[in-house]
């Protein structure tokens, strides 16, 4: 299994960045697919998940309404849209894919057992 994600870069605070990420080597219809995010010097941060099937979502409560995670399942790949970025959002943003994930596990990192390499998003002030 290969998660690759794509799409980071540098942007103002304000601005909006669309992630993708490319799920291959099996077929993903009962899994979930979730982004988390990691900046230097603190832990990884569950942002939001989408199952596969389906499409039901969870966000990380405090970018409720600044981010938006979606798939396009004929294209094996999951986005992640954020508008309004501010500094604090700057990080690594990795995506991640595990099996038969329930909802109040969704944010849990040790649930997903497939992660992508990262795609780094920097936000200027």
């Amino acid at each position: 299994v290969q998660l690759q994600a794509s799409g980071g870069g540098l942007v103002q605070a304000g601005g909006s960045l669309r992630l993708s990420c490319v799920a291959s080597g099996r077929t993903f219809n009962d899994y979930r697919m979730a982004w988390f995010r990691q900046a230097p010097g603190k832990e990884a941060e569950f942002v939001a998940s989408i199952r596969w099937s389906g499409g039901s979502t969870s966000y990380a409560d405090s970018l409720k309404g600044r981010f938006t995670i979606s798939k396009d399942t004929f294209k094996n790949t999951v986005y992640l849209q954020m508008n309004n970025l501010k500094p604090e959002d700057a990080a690594i943003y990795r995506c991640a894919a595990g099996p038969r994930i329930i909802h109040s596990n969704s944010a849990i990192p040790s649930s997903y057992i497939y992660w992508g390499q990262g795609t780094l998003v920097t936000v200027s002030s």
